[in-house]
């Protein structure tokens, strides 16, 4: 008998790790393969079981559903996982393998497509690979979503010989796990695909900057490059074409504002993580005042599938100038929280009201914020804006990582404006003004607001330009989205708090 149960983190805090102790206890003589999460979190943990080739499901699985789940009379069965609507809706490109795999398996790896794009890319000029790349649309899947292949050109051009990678891996956005469960779940992809920035861009050395509120990651990141350096997938003779790249894990030590790339290049190289003012850019200026790339997991983890199936494939999904997937990860208050990747296009509305399944609570969803603690609230009004970088800009919203946060009509707005404030003046670096002293400025007006000081609110929206013009980073220059898409969708709240005062 072989069974398949998630190491993943999500799995782990649902009781992934009882589960796997009573099938040891009931089945000693199977073979159970611990994976990363098919991105189902309400069905966490998911256990399988193949049968004949195909695999079997089982979740929410709870320690005492075992001998049920063994003998096939479980009341939790779900199907063959692959057929599940989830599933099949879906386009698997980066998260192809996540949730199949024995992560830290390189011969799981292979058979399933891996290391086919490196291959093809050893055989090409370091040009060919960021043409390739140029070609195939991909943008950066970190927030700003600009064009990978001009990025690595820019590197590539540069002159000095030394050059880095460095894939930064400080998720820290509330609502946002895409990266960590790639790490978790297929972390070769990862490093192939950094491999392969490498030889387009000439770069010998390559870091991942993963933050250390995840232990789990960051042991299997650091077991996959132990692996891949003992297999000749990393070092002075990748895979015995004589080229060669080699890597690192480094752990972050909890700041937010590492997120960002010159915050992340200064705290890698030891010092205070704070915002570097551009230019120069990093591609230029970067890790040691050399040229390097800075590209998150997901942009990363996806350029082996394009180098495996060609540029066009890639490109052939997507919506206008977003081409590709996205890697939507639903959170909040919904019936069904999980990672969902299909082709850029598909709607807000589509988003949560079908796969998501509206809210947990039962309560009507009042506002959607897309792209973490930075994204603007999105009222129930734009849900039939499509998922592109162009068309969310177009409607004072941004993509950024793709996390969605849901809330229902129990929500207070100006509560969330505030929090939004509040978070900037807590996790600011401190480097520049309009971000230091107007966060906490941002809050102190929305607390005039909520005392009913109708005269703060043309102050509040005057604050939020400042900043937003005025910041070195996004931190502060995208902190007004949260707060002015609250204040231009929702006006009743923020008018309830002076009626409330009068």
């Amino acid at each position: 008998m072989k069974i398949f149960v998630p190491m993943d983190s999500a799995a782990k805090a649902l009781g992934a790790e009882k589960v796997v102790a009573a099938l040891r206890d009931a089945a000693p003589g199977a073979e159970i393969v611990r994976t990363g999460s098919r991105g189902m979190i309400w069905l966490e943990p998911l256990v399988e079981i193949e049968i004949d080739g195909i695999r079997h499901g089982y979740g929410p699985a709870e320690p005492e559903d075992v001998p049920a789940i063994l003998d096939g009379t479980s009341g939790k069965a779900v199907g063959a996982v692959e057929n599940l609507d989830w599933m099949k809706r879906q386009t698997r490109l980066t998260f192809a393998r996540v949730g199949v795999v024995d992560p830290l398996s390189l011969a799981d790896y292979m058979t399933h497509g891996g290391l086919a794009g490196l291959r093809r890319a050893l055989s090409m000029s370091g040009q060919d690979i960021v043409d390739e790349v140029k070609a195939s649309g991909l943008r950066g899947r970190g927030g700003a979503g600009f064009p990978t292949g001009i990025k690595w050109q820019t590197v590539h051009d540069a002159q000095p010989a030394q050059k880095y990678i460095v894939c930064n891996a400080d998720e820290g956005d509330s609502g946002t796990f895409a990266d960590r469960m790639v790490m978790e779940g297929d972390p070769f992809t990862l490093i192939e695909g950094m491999i392969i920035a490498g030889l387009g861009v000439g770069a010998s050395k390559g870091y991942v900057y993963l933050r250390s509120e995840y232990p789990d990651a960051i042991a299997v990141m650091t077991r996959a490059v132990q692996i891949a350096q003992a297999e000749g997938m990393l070092g002075d003779n990748i895979l015995g074409s004589g080229k060669s790249f080699d890597m690192e894990i480094r752990k972050g030590a909890g700041a937010y504002v590492c997120g960002e790339e010159t915050s992340l290049l200064n705290s890698l190289e030891g010092k205070r993580g704070v915002v570097r003012a551009k230019p120069p850019l990093p591609a230029l200026e970067g890790f040691l005042g050399k040229p390097t790339v800075v590209n998150n997991v997901i942009s990363l983890a996806t350029v082996p599938v394009i180098f495996e199936k060609g540029a066009q494939y890639y490109a052939d999904y997507g919506l206008g100038k977003s081409r590709g997937t996205v890697t939507l990860q639903i959170a909040g208050n919904v019936a069904r929280g999980g990672l969902f990747e299909t082709a850029f296009g598909i709607s807000l509305g589509d988003v949560v009201n079908d796969l998501a399944g509206g809210t947990l609570s039962g309560h009507p969803v009042k506002a959607v914020q897309v792209g973490g603690p930075l994204g603007a609230y999105m009222p129930p009004s734009k849900f039939d804006t499509p998922l592109g970088y162009e068309e969310f800009d177009q409607q004072g919203g941004l993509i950024g990582h793709a996390g969605l946060t849901v809330f229902d009509d129990t929500t207070d707005m100006l509560g969330m404006a505030r929090f939004a404030m509040e978070f900037c003046a807590v996790e600011s670096c401190g480097k520049c003004t309009p971000c230091r002293i107007g966060a906490v400025r941002g809050v102190e007006t929305i607390d005039r607001i909520a005392e009913g000081d109708a005269d703060a609110l043309p102050l509040l929206a005057d604050l939020c330009e400042t900043m937003k013009d005025g910041s070195l980073c996004a931190l502060g220059g995208f902190t007004p989205f949260p707060v002015m898409s609250a204040v231009t969708h929702f006006p009743d709240d923020f008018a309830r708090q002076k009626e409330a005062a009068e």
